[in-house]
């Protein structure tokens, strides 16, 4: 694609990034130069700061396909196969929701609470898990942390077993166990048979629900590729989310924890799902990085 580089010091690989720059800006690609350069590093196999090492014999012009993919706005992480999520690298792909980096927020603050407990091995549970980041994260966090990944999809779970089989030998040692299940049902009961030996006993909730209204405008990236099942969630967007408190309810010991995170305008309303009317205790508004109401935290003191 470049030419004219008589005498130039730049690389062709370079000079190729800057064109694809340019190219996914046009496009509408939110982060067009660090897109740029990841699929760069991931076609060429080195590391982004690595990217000025690649001789211009070895430029490989599979960098130009996976950019047009990129300004189809298809998602960097289904081009590349993986997301990073805190200290997780996950292998991520259709049929599964990629992990955003505001959920590493909450994520850090479920973390940073059980490892304040007096609990020799703490039990959380993650409704939703989707391709397992939020599981994993806490297994691999919190020591002897026993971790429930609970998913109803079935092609989303296989994502999260390719993870958690990824990491079982390094960091969770097999504290995360996979249950398929459908939490938003009514008689969830029923359908989460698997846990009903840890009901009332669970140090800790958390889940990334789908919480965006029915009929909301959404990116390309979300709304022709992330599941519909982890996307849409009733008129308000909270449909998700009142399941989450009613199997909180059930799930959790005297004392326990629920952290569930929203779209950054329900901070409001999901505050009220979590209210002292309804049983609840020292409810919390938290923010994300950007300053924004991302999760909200609560404690069941038990009936």
């Amino acid at each position: 694609m470049a030419a004219g580089r008589a005498g130039s010091t730049v690389s062709l690989l370079l000079d190729e990034i800057a064109l694809a720059t340019a190219r996914l800006a046009e496009a509408g690609v939110e982060s067009p130069r660090t897109d740029a350069e990841l699929i760069a590093a991931h076609v060429h196999n080195v590391r982004r700061s690595e990217l000025h090492t690649v001789p211009d014999s070895k430029f490989d012009a599979r960098f130009w396909v996976d950019v047009s993919r990129r300004a189809n706005r298809e998602p960097l992480q289904h081009i590349t196969g993986r997301a990073f999520f805190r200290y997780l690298e996950l292998d991520v792909g259709p049929g599964v929701f990629v992990p955003r980096p505001e959920t590493e927020v909450m994520t850090g603050w479920v973390i940073g609470r059980l490892r304040e407990m007096d609990v020799a091995e703490p039990v959380a549970v993650d409704l939703g898990t989707g391709s397992g980041a939020i599981a994993l994260s806490i297994a691999q966090e919190v020591p002897r942390a026993r971790v429930h990944a609970v998913e109803g999809d079935p092609l989303a779970r296989s994502w999260a077993e390719r993870n958690i089989t990824r990491y079982v030998d390094s960091y969770t040692a097999g504290r995360v166990l996979l249950h398929a299940g459908d939490f938003a049902a009514r008689d969830f009961k029923s359908g989460l048979n698997e846990l009903a030996d840890i009901a009332g006993h669970a140090d800790a909730v958390v889940s990334n629900p789908p919480y965006i209204p029915l009929g909301s405008v959404v990116p390309p990236e979300v709304g022709e590729y992330d599941p519909p099942a982890a996307l849409w969630s009733g008129p308000d967007g909270l449909d998700a989310i009142r399941a989450v408190e009613r199997v909180a309810r059930w799930l959790l010991r005297p004392g326990g924890l629920v952290a569930v995170e929203h779209g950054a305008q329900q901070g409001a309303a999901v505050y009220w799902v979590f209210a002292e009317e309804a049983g609840w205790r020292d409810t919390r508004n938290n923010k994300d990085l950007a300053g924004r109401d991302r999760f909200v935290t609560a404690t069941w003191p038990g009936l």
